[in-house]
């Protein structure tokens, strides 16, 4: 699995799941991916996140 915000590998075990009312899945790696996912933040603008 990878983080649906930075595209980092997830440890199996780890990490967090989100369900949208949709049905669609998204995995984070911590916290902070989550808020800036949610946040509406632009990946290509941050520098520590894997492109």
């Amino acid at each position: 699995m990878r983080c649906s915000f930075c595209n980092r590998e997830l440890p199996k075990g780890s990490g967090k799941m989100f369900v949208r009312s949709s049905g669609e899945i998204l995995y984070f790696c911590r916290a902070r991916c989550q808020s800036y996912y949610f946040m509406k933040r632009k990946v290509k603008k941050l520098k520590w996140v894997k492109k």
